[in-house]
């Protein structure tokens, strides 16, 4: 890789693990496998959507590229700088910001919307004044920045000492993303931002993640389980299962060419508006419940629920891992569906 390749990059997920402690009886523990095994790279100023089932480690991946939860393993590379000790952590959390699932639960019903995207200006004061040259006092300083984000992400300054309660969901998420952006961020971890929003909100939330990041320079990972919304805002995407990423394409290929069996399931759940449409579309239903994260199956992870499963796939030393099967299209799979 070239080094202007490298600059290229914000940020480099190498081999990263997130395995929590659980208590299964009274003398013994075992390792949930949250995030087992995984590694991509994010260009400067895409979108990289990460999609999947219900508890297939999405959130968890996203939490701990942050540090929010220090990780069992791995590397996490953010502009070339490998994040490992505190004051690393701490520039990580000046550049690198999230916005939450629940527009509802996330804000502080105590605390008015000045305090609440005031937050983090408060808790790196000396950065902020630093990076705000001028004589005013930090209050003012704090004020203005804090009326230029409501105006970024289409609120009114008069609603600034209001409290949460008096918006709608989709203001309080707008609410969430001014604070995450409070501190002039590179890279924003989104969360389902848009999940518990009705559709009409939603698609004003996703123009509004697109209108900021075209104007701020931001690159996303947009953490979510509809794959409708992931192809409206992704430049790429990739797709997660039990805590292993088991595809990665652009969004273009990845719902044309998909590669992965799970992959082609999910895509073959997607509704179809037109019902003479949908009649033809063939619902390609998996078999089985999802593996518990405590007792993942040997070999591919998705190997139990799998159409296409040998035997090969049970052994351990068969595990598949990402590889390029086409240019930018990578699986981790021993039989993948080329057409």
């Amino acid at each position: 890789m070239s080094d202007e390749e490298k600059d290229d990059i914000i940020l480099e997920v190498n081999n990263l693990k997130m395995y929590f402690p659980t208590q299964v009886s009274l003398f013994k523990s075992k390792p949930l496998k949250a995030v087992d095994d995984v590694s991509f790279k994010v260009k400067r100023g895409e979108t990289l959507g990460i999609v999947g089932e219900s508890g297939c480690g999405k959130t968890t991946l996203g939490r701990t590229i942050l540090h929010l939860y220090e990780p069992t393993s791995g590397e996490v590379i953010f502009e070339g700088k490998e994040i490992k000790k505190k004051k690393d952590i701490e520039m990580l959390h000046l550049k690198a910001q999230m916005v939450f699932q629940d527009p509802y639960s996330s804000l502080d019903p105590r605390m008015t919307v000045e305090d609440i995207i005031a937050e983090p200006i408060d808790a790196h004061k000396k950065v902020f004044l630093e990076e705000t040259p001028g004589e005013e006092s930090y209050k003012k300083k704090r004020h203005d920045r804090v009326i230029e984000l409501m105006n970024i992400v289409g609120l009114s300054s008069e609603q600034a000492t209001r409290y949460p309660h008096e918006f709608s969901g989709g203001q309080r998420q707008r609410i969430g993303i001014a604070r995450a952006l409070a501190l002039k961020p590179k890279l924003i971890v989104c969360d389902e931002p848009v999940s518990a929003l009705d559709v009409s909100i939603q698609a004003q939330v996703l123009n509004t993640f697109s209108e900021l990041q075209k104007k701020l320079e931001l690159t996303y990972l947009f953490v979510a389980h509809n794959l409708l919304v992931v192809k409206h805002i992704s430049d790429r995407i990739a797709v997660m299962y039990l805590g292993h990423m088991v595809e990665l394409a652009d969004s273009k290929t990845l719902f044309e060419e998909p590669l992965h069996p799970y992959t082609v399931s999910l895509l073959s759940a997607i509704p179809v508006p037109d019902p003479d449409e949908a009649k033809k579309n063939d619902r390609i239903s998996l078999v089985g419940e999802i593996p518990s994260p405590l007792n993942a199956p040997s070999g591919c992870p998705f190997r139990t629920r799998c159409p296409y499963a040998t035997d090969e796939c049970a052994l351990e030393e068969n595990k598949p891992t990402l590889k390029e099967i086409k240019k930018g299209h990578f699986v981790a799979c021993l039989h993948p569906i080329i057409k």
